[in-house]
């Protein structure tokens, strides 16, 4: 299975919604002069879910084994309205997560 149907699968998985490729944007993320994130996101249209009409995906290892990738999914619904602000989305609900 290619890159792009893994994240399909987690976006059928995870959303319940059938996904299309459109494109790959690079990102870039700095934050006080660090970058905080570096990577692709992988641009999707999405059928069947009530408010988004775009997914957002990317993956990264969260260890040594090959079972080991996290696949990160986020729905274009307001104020994620580009791959930039899905990344930064991401961030925050990680930061959450952590305190």
């Amino acid at each position: 299975m290619s890159y792009i149907e893994s994240l399909q699968e987690a976006i059928k998985r995870l959303h319940g919604c059938d996904a299309e490729y459109l494109e790959s944007v690079p990102i870039h993320e700095v934050f006080k002069g660090q970058t905080v994130w570096n990577g692709t996101v992988e641009v999707f249209s999405i059928e069947g879910h009530p408010k988004a009409k775009r997914c957002y995906a990317w993956s990264h290892k969260e260890g040594e084994g090959d079972n080991d990738t996290c696949f990160v999914t986020v729905l274009e619904i307001p104020p994620v309205d580009s791959p930039k602000t899905a990344v930064q989305a991401s961030i925050v609900n990680a930061v959450r997560k952590l305190n």
